[in-house]
C-alpha cells in the first residue's frame, strides 16, 4: 500500500486520509500572508541562529540554514518562487522550500517553536515595519502643512462650528490644526508599536519548551524590546492587532474630516480653493466638470479601515484560549488597514502642497456671517461686564445688524450706544476680521503673535522628527 500524500505534510504524521482538495482551498492561506515572507526569513535566521548559540545546531547546519534561506528570498523577491495551496501558508511554504534545497538541516529549523509563536512573531515584525512607514508618512503631511503657513500667513478664513461660521483665523493656525490631529496619531501609533515590539518566539504552541533555549538573543537579534513573559498568552493575543487597527483608523477618521472640508471649499459655491488638476477626474458626460475624486475617495476609503476594526474585533469576539484557526482571518483586515491608509497619506501630502487658497474669493466673503461677534462681547466683559450680559447685549446688535443688512463695523457708535450706552469709540479696534483676529492674546489661540511662535515649533519639530 502506497503511503498517503498527506504524510507529506509538516503536521500529516498522524493521519491516515488525504486533506480534501476543497478543504485545501477553503483553509489555505497563502494567498495573502505570503506578504509575510520577509518577516518569516528574519524571523527564522534569528531562531536558526539562536539554536546553534544553545548548541542545538551545528555552525555548518546554521549556514546552509542561513544561505537557503537567503535563495528562497531572492527566489521570492524576483518572482521564481513556487506557490502551492497544499502548502498551506507562508510559514509551510519556506520551511518546506528550505528543507528541500538543505535535507535534513532543514528538518531541525522548528525545533524549539511552533507555527502558532511562530506567525505572531512575523506578523509583529510586519506591523512594527508597517508603523514606521506609516509615522514617516505621517511627518511628511505634517511638513506639507508647515510648508504653507508662511506663504499664507496673511490670509484670515472664517473658521466654522455646526458648519456655521464662528470666528475668524489665520490660514496658518487652521493649517497647524490638523498638524496636531495627526502629531497625536503619531503618538498612539508610537506608544502601540511598544506593544506590538514583543517578541512570542520560543513560547511553541501553548505551554512552551522542554528544550533549552535562549528566547532574550532572538529577540535581540530582531530588535524586540522586551519578550512575552506566558506561553499561554502569545498565540492567542490579538491586542496589538486590534490596537494598530485602531490607530490606522483615528489617522484615516482625520484624512476623512480633511477631504470633507476641502471637497466642500472646491465647489463653486464655496470656491475658497483650487486643487491641482492631476488629483481630479472628469466626467464622462459633462465637460465642464473637474471633480475631487481623490478626496473622496479618501473620505470613502475610511469606511473600509472602519470594517477592518469591526471584523477583527469580532473575530476575537468570544475565542478561548489559546490559538484558534480562526485567528487567520487577522491578517487581511490589518494588511488591508495598512493599505489603504498608506495610500491615502501618500497622495494626502501632494495634495496639501498643491493647494491653492483662492484669497480674493475668501476676502470677499470674510465679513459675511459676524464673525467678530464674540470679540465684541470679549471687549465687553474686559471693561467689566458680566459674561452673559454682555452675550445678551451683542445679541441684539447683531440682530440689528441683521435687520439692516450690513457688518458689525458698519453701525455707527450712536447704534451702538443705542444698545448698551457703555460703548466708546474703543469697539472698533475689534470689530472686523483682522482686528478680532489681532485681539486674541491666550496660548494657542489664532494670534498672529501666537500663530508665529507655533509655526517656528513646527518647524523645529518636523525637522528633527525621525525619518
Amino acid at each position: 500500500m502506497s503511503e498517503p500524500k498527506e504524510k507529506q505534510k509538516a503536521w500529516g504524521g498522524v493521519f491516515t486520509e488525504d486533506t480534501d482538495k476543497e478543504v485545501e482551498i477553503f483553509t489555505e492561506s497563502i494567498s495573502f500572508d505570503k506578504r509575510l515572507y520577509l518577516a518569516d526569513i528574519q524571523s527564522s535566521t534569528a531562531h536558526a541562529r539562536m539554536l546553534m548559540n544553545c548548541g542545538l545546531l551545528t555552525s555548518d547546519e546554521f549556514s546552509q540554514i542561513e544561505n537557503g534561506l537567503a535563495e528562497i528570498r531572492s527566489e521570492i523577491e524576483n518572482g521564481t518562487f513556487k506557490y502551492d495551496i497544499a502548502k498551506e501558508d507562508i510559514h509551510l511554504h519556506i520551511e518546506s522550500a528550505l528543507t528541500e534545497k538543505i535535507g535534513d538541516a532543514g528538518r531541525k529549523l522548528h525545533t524549539a517553536r511552533s507555527r502558532n509563536d511562530q506567525v505572531i512573531t512575523d506578523l509583529r515584525l510586519w506591523i512594527r515595519d508597517g508603523i514606521d512607514r506609516v509615522d514617516a508618512l505621517l511627518i511628511n503631511l505634517q511638513k506639507a502643512f508647515v510648508g504653507k503657513c508662511d506663504k499664507d500667513f496673511d490670509v484670515i478664513l472664517p473658521a466654522y462650528t455646526h458648519t456655521q461660521r464662528a470666528q475668524p483665523v489665520l490660514a496658518p493656525h487652521y493649517y497647524l490644526a490638523y498638524c496636531e490631529k495627526f502629531e497625536r496619531d503619531r503618538q498612539r501609533l508610537l506608544d502601540c508599536r511598544k506593544r506590538v515590539n514583543v517578541m512570542g518566539l520560543g513560547c511553541a504552541a501553548v505551554a512552551g519548551t522542554s528544550i533549552p533555549i535562549d528566547r532574550n538573543k532572538t529577540a535581540e537579534e530582531l530588535g524586540f524590546e522586551s519578550i512575552a513573559a506566558n506561553s499561554i498568552d502569545v498565540s492567542s493575543d490579538r491586542d496589538f492587532v486590534l490596537e494598530t487597527a485602531f490607530c490606522l483608523l483615528e489617522i484615516a477618521l482625520h484624512l476623512s474630516t480633511l477631504a470633507e472640508e476641502w471637497i466642500w471649499w472646491f465647489t463653486s459655491e464655496f470656491r475658497f480653493i483650487t486643487l491641482p488638476q492631476k488629483f481630479c477626474t472628469g466626467s464622462s458626460i459633462m465637460p465642464q466638470k473637474i471633480n475631487p475624486d481623490v478626496l473622496e475617495l479618501i473620505r470613502g476609503k475610511t469606511a473600509r479601515v472602519a470594517g477592518n476594526l469591526q471584523t477583527l474585533a469580532v473575530l476575537v469576539k468570544g475565542l478561548p484560549l489559546a490559538y484558534n484557526r480562526d485567528l487567520q482571518e487577522d491578517k487581511q483586515p490589518i494588511f488591508d488597514s495598512f493599505d489603504t491608509v498608506e495610500a491615502a497619506l501618500s497622495l494626502a501630502a501632494p495634495l496639501v502642497e498643491g493647494m491653492e487658497l483662492n484669497r480674493d474669493v475668501i476676502a470677499q466673503r470674510l465679513e459675511l456671517g459676524y464673525l467678530d461677534a464674540t470679540t465684541l462681547m470679549e471687549h465687553l466683559i474686559i471693561q467689566g461686564v458680566p459674561q452673559r450680559t454682555a452675550h445678551g447685549i451683542v445679541g441684539k446688535v447683531v440682530r440689528y445688524t441683521m435687520d439692516k443688512n450690513v457688518p458689525l463695523a458698519k453701525l455707527t457708535l450712536a447704534e451702538f450706544q443705542a444698545v448698551h450706552a457703555g460703548f466708546d469709540e474703543s469697539v472698533y479696534t475689534v470689530l472686523g476680521a483682522k482686528n478680532a483676529v489681532s485681539a486674541m492674546r491666550s496660548y494657542g489661540s489664532t494670534s498672529p503673535e501666537e500663530v508665529r511662535k507655533q509655526i517656528e515649533r513646527w518647524k523645529e519639530k518636523v525637522n528633527t522628527s525621525r525619518q
